[in-house]
């Protein structure tokens, strides 16, 4: 199972950083470039614990959906959300943000994921699979820095 493992320092106080992270629109902003949106569950505002989302993205030049859950929640400190349906085998997808000495964020991503289909998808982990969701998980980060330290300058 691939692990990836992602740290983005934001500008911005921590409960920004972990509001926008849990916001419906600003994951559609930030997964812009898969056409990403929210189609079932709370498809606006907040993710809550034990809240369901279902996404429907274009990857890999297919369209898909998954449905998540927000199964872990510590105010502003941390949330992790599991795939309840989808194109993976399983995924969790933790979320840890902490105060750094100036008062910005760091925001830590750990996603620990498993692919279908047994030998096969671990060959595809290591031929493409594990460098776009490192990929898309970068970009998300960085267009979430960029949004909370636009909104707290």
């Amino acid at each position: 199972m691939p692990v990836i493992i992602l740290h983005q320092k934001i500008n911005a106080p921590r409960n920004i950083c972990f509001d926008l992270a849990r916001d419906v629109a600003t994951h559609t902003e930030t997964t812009s470039q898969t056409d990403e949106k929210a189609v079932a569950g709370r498809t606006e505002g907040l993710l809550e614990l034990g809240e369901r989302v279902t996404w429907e993205a274009v990857h890999l030049g297919v369209r898909q959906r998954l449905t998540a859950e927000l199964s872990k929640m510590e105010k502003d400190r941390f949330f992790e959300d599991i795939m309840v349906r989808g194109a993976f085998h399983s995924f969790t997808h933790e979320h840890h943000f902490k105060t750094t000495r100036d008062g910005g964020t760091m925001m830590t991503d750990v996603f620990d994921y498993r692919s279908p289909f047994g030998l096969i998808g671990r060959v595809a982990d290591r031929i493409f699979l594990e460098f776009y969701m490192k990929k898309l998980l970068k970009k998300r980060g960085l267009l979430l820095k960029q949004k909370a330290e636009a909104l707290y300058i």
